[in-house]
């Protein structure tokens, strides 16, 4: 009995283990952290107006929705010398880290394209590639933790994301305020101060992603077998035909959580477009065509810092979140999570002190710390190992929708309903992350033992 026990349970991992799998997550959000901070001020600086800000920034929803299905279904399917999920994440880290390398250089491009294309072409090629290295995480620690270790591995993943942004935030101000690099340009020009921010983001992710493909080990088909109990053999590979078939057939909790995730998603979507904007016009009183003055570059760099303090408070919170999974319960963490961040969005209307904006940024990590751990963590008690990968994709499909709904909306909003007044979009986004809290209410966890 003991020795069927042993068989058919996945064995407990060391945190060490737990860690290496997901190192790499720390680069990709370094690289994500320097892309929200900066993408919306780059673009703009080669002269994107900032009503069609969020029409660029929907290379990352659109690249995300196609991408990550047929990346989890395929990376369900791909068993390597490798394993089924490394081999993605070390295709994506080479690509991400080529864009992130070129993309503040598009003016290189100049003789091909204006520059503002190659910078929105760079900016989907960035998305694509970190869809590619991103959605494999999730379903890593899925496939390589017991039940009662997966909080603990989303925990440390979430960490990690933290990690990574607060260095990708904060490093285009650490370098022109502590490193002497100007943090402004002629006009067309990326500032020094962040295209070397980039070319560190390329360095770091790709290492970081290295090193979790070389100190990760993945269980063979058979052995994923063993642990689910299923002596069946899997059906016929249909393709696109089954990740189609897998979505119809989501489970119940898959829905009320995707809910969910469409309000803060949305959310979130407003907050890294609009921030730059909104501090510039509403506490710096620049106009909306002022993108290249040093108040501008304060307005941007500040930005960084404040991304850089949410990211600060999400990896700090996700050490307590196993905790307060047992004392009150994934439900209503995330209840209390995002409530805090709504209110906390609410109230920048009311500041004119950019230094009293980091405490409105404290209750944002509070809920991204709980975005990035409790719905997985909830989701994968829910669904098969062996379709781990695409329902991990599928799920992204209520990330990327709001996303989506936002690009094409926000910035005509920003225009024609709050009259150019960035601000306002930061207001709608709380509005949303309160209603995310509510929805949470419909979402029961499910546990089960594996």
């Amino acid at each position: 009995m003991n020795t069927i026990q042993q068989r058919i349970t996945k064995p407990q991992l060391s945190f060490l283990q737990i860690f290496n799998m997901s190192f790499g997550f720390l680069g990709i959000q370094f690289g994500f952290a320097l892309q929200t901070g900066n993408a919306s001020r780059i673009l703009q600086t080669f002269g994107a107006d900032v009503e069609h800000l969020s029409l660029f920034w929907l290379a990352a929803p659109i690249s995300g929705m196609l991408i990550q299905p047929i990346i989890g279904y395929y990376s369900d399917h791909t068993w390597t010398r490798l394993g089924r999920r490394r081999p993605y994440f070390l295709v994506g880290a080479i690509i991400a880290a080529v864009s992130l390398a070129l993309m503040p250089n598009a003016a290189w491009f100049t003789m091909f394209l204006p520059p503002l294309l190659i910078g929105a072409g760079m900016l989907m090629l960035m998305d694509a590639s970190f869809n590619v290295a991103m959605e494999p995480f999730r379903a890593l620690v899925a496939d390589n933790l017991p039940t009662n270790q997966r909080s603990v591995g989303f925990s440390v993943q979430t960490f990690l994301i933290g990690a990574g942004a607060i260095i990708g935030s904060f490093l285009p101000y650490v370098l022109a305020e502590y490193g002497g690099i100007s943090k402004t340009a002629a006009q067309g020009k990326v500032p020094d101060n962040v295209v070397y921010s980039f070319y560190a983001g390329a360095l770091v992710l790709l290492g970081t992603l290295l090193w979790t493909v070389f100190t990760t080990r993945e269980y063979t088909p058979e052995q994923h077998r063993a642990f689910e109990g299923e002596n069946h053999k899997e059906a016929p590979k249909k393709g696109l035909m089954d990740i189609l078939t897998d979505f119809g057939n989501m489970p119940k909790v898959m829905i009320r959580l995707g809910i969910v995730q469409f309000f803060s998603w949305f959310a979130l979507f407003s907050m890294w477009v609009f921030t730059t904007p909104a501090i510039a016009q509403h506490i710096y009183n620049l106009s909306p065509s002022d993108t290249s003055s040093d108040s501008y570059a304060d307005a941007g760099n500040w930005t960084g810092i404040l991304f850089g303090i949410y990211n600060v408070v999400s990896a700090v919170y996700a050490a307590f979140l196993p905790s307060l999974f047992r004392l009150i319960g994934k439900n209503n963490t995330h209840i209390i999570s995002l409530s805090a961040a709504g209110i906390g969005l609410l109230s920048i209307y009311y500041i004119h002190d950019v230094d009293l904006l980091i405490y409105p940024m404290i209750a944002v990590g509070l809920a991204w710390g709980s975005i990035l751990t409790t719905p997985y963590a909830i989701l994968s008690n829910s669904i098969p190992s062996h379709k781990m990968g695409i329902y991990m994709g599928l799920f992204n499909f209520f990330i990327t929708l709001p996303q989506l709904v936002n690009g094409f909306i926000g910035g005509y909003m920003v225009k024609y309903l709050f009259n150019g007044h960035a601000i306002y979009a930061l207001i709608t986004a709380g509005g949303f992350m309160i209603l995310a809290a509510v929805s949470t209410l419909l979402v029961k966890d499910q546990y089960k033992q594996t």
